[in-house]
């Protein structure tokens, strides 16, 4: 037993190293060109942002075979070398709470500080941002914490007078397996009222309910961004193969299609040139942000039309075989996207049949991650692992859509060599405010699984039973709107997404 733990551990510091190298790696390769030897803070901010947004994922299944190395245990303490789970869960989730609140926002501000002004006028700008956001996180924290911070366990109260213990016991039986006496089978708890039912309340440590309250915010974008990116991960990738070109185009109408997205282009650069003026001048009004935001969106748009405008006319001396790679990518992406569709119907179905129907119809992909461990002691490990990364995916698949459907949302996109650290830092914080709800989340939906882990306790029984926030658990507010904001994507994708999307003509800027 005690050399499994110490494989453990020694495979939890491995892992952990090479999710440092993977996030210096994506940081490395997705930056832009503009941000090369330079904003060094936020880079930092990204990096560990991300590397914490892994390992919090990744801590789910250690926690498991944690519990798996201890099952012979008469209880955990029993155990030599392993992980201290509970610990181990509330630090990263505290330190996750302050790079969501904190670090991220004033490496935002300053990002995005006017570049005009000196390096310490932006440090003070986003330092008073920051602060104020602090002060303000701290009143409601410790006002909530005060006044309903508390934890209400429902209990059955079982009592029993005291008899005399008995010489024989010839008297006892199945159908008499108590002591006779003025209270007759009082020591059988399935025999006791439902007025035995009480409520035990004990307050909650401070770190467990921030947690929970960083869990209820994160919860709601994940409900979100989670349950209508469950549905157009797959469904775009499907679709962006059903709108692929079909062949190359001519010259001249490479030459037209140029000409207009030019003309659109000069558009943007003038509506840009405008917002800046205006920013110079001080007015940054709801009208210019609301601009902003629909110069940003269009640049987008514009950027994808151009990308499809080379696909569709590839050039150089390497023209065929790049319209060869365009070709494979798109079927790539079918493969990729059947695969995630029945991923997402997998994900879907689960939900249902395990939690929304009571009782549950089946364990189902619990039963499926137990048969895998059986194949190969990590095999269910990973499989359960992917899952959970799914969903994170998902978020960030469900944030870009709404940002292009939606004015009052942002849009950050990921670009391959084309991504500011602002974006950068957006993600980030968006991954890191949704793997917590990702583990509460995947915890619920796989407790089976997953039962008597460090995550069960803090995510199971504490969050579950939390006054005031237990009710969103308890009839299932976040599922059910995942799967009807799932089932709403697939309307929309299966009405309007084999249509190729329109040119908006000219652009203009509201007045």
């Amino acid at each position: 037993m005690g050399d499994f733990n110490l494989a453990l551990v020694i495979v939890a510091v491995v892992v952990s190293v090479l999710v440092l190298l993977v996030s210096v790696y994506l940081l490395v390769n997705y930056q832009h060109p503009d941000d090369a030897n330079q904003a060094y803070f936020p880079k930092f901010v990204v990096v560990l942002g991300l590397t914490v947004a892994v390992l919090s994922i990744l801590m789910l299944p250690a926690d498991v075979a944690n519990r798996q190395a201890c099952r012979k245990a008469v209880y955990n303490g029993a155990c030599n070398l392993t992980l201290p789970m509970r610990t181990l869960w509330l630090v990263v989730y505290i330190v996750d709470a302050v790079l969501v609140f904190l670090v991220i926002p004033f490496a935002m501000f300053y990002y995005e500080g006017d570049q005009d002004k000196s390096v310490g006028k932006r440090l003070k700008t986003a330092l008073i941002w920051v602060v104020a956001s602090a002060v303000v996180c701290g009143l409601v924290l410790g006002i909530l914490y005060g006044l309903v911070g508390k934890v209400d366990f429902t209990v059955r109260h079982l009592s029993s007078s005291v008899e005399t213990f008995p010489n024989s016991f010839s008297g006892f039986s199945s159908g008499q397996p108590c002591i006779s006496g003025s209270l007759p089978r009082a020591c059988a708890a399935s025999t006791a009222q439902a007025s035995s039912l009480t409520t035990w309340t004990m307050r909650a440590t401070f770190p467990e309910y921030v947690v929970a309250l960083t869990t209820i915010v994160g919860s709601v974008l994940f409900t979100i961004f989670g349950g209508v990116g469950i549905a157009c991960l797959p469904l775009g990738l499907i679709f962006s193969f059903v709108r692929r070109p079909k062949a190359v185009i001519t010259r001249s109408q490479y030459i037209k299609e140029a000409t207009e997205l030019g003309k659109k282009a000069r558009e943007l650069k003038k509506a840009a040139e405008a917002l800046h003026q205006e920013e110079r001048s001080g007015n940054k009004g709801r009208k210019w942000r609301k601009n902003v935001k629909a110069v940003e969106k269009e640049l987008l748009l514009l950027e994808d039309d151009m990308k499809a405008l080379e696909e569709m006319y590839p050039q150089g001396e390497k023209a065929e075989a790049t319209w060869a790679f365009t070709v494979l990518g798109y079927i790539g992406k079918l493969i990729f996207g059947v695969v995630g569709l029945i991923i997402s119907i997998a994900w879907v179905a689960h939900i249902i049949i395990y939690l929304l129907v009571d009782p549950p119809l089946s364990s189902f992909l619990n039963e499926v991650f137990i048969k895998l461990d059986g194949v190969w002691g990590l095999l269910g490990t990973a499989a359960f692992a992917f899952f959970c990364f799914y969903l994170l995916i998902a978020v960030i698949a469900g944030e870009m859509m709404l940002g292009l459907k939606l004015v009052f949302i942002t849009i950050h996109p990921m670009k391959w060599g084309g991504t500011l650290m602002n974006s950068f830092l957006f993600n980030v914080g968006l991954i890191l405010l949704c793997s917590i709800s990702v583990i509460q989340f995947c915890a619920t939906a796989f407790a089976y699984y997953a039962q008597a882990t460090a995550a069960q306790e803090i995510f199971g029984h504490t969050l579950q039973s939390l006054r005031g926030i237990k009710y969103l658990y308890k009839y299932n507010v976040f599922q059910y709107g995942f799967v009807a904001l799932a089932i709403l994507t697939l309307f929309y994708y299966a009405i309007f997404g084999w249509r190729k999307r329109k040119p908006t003509g000219r652009f203009q800027l509201s007045n």
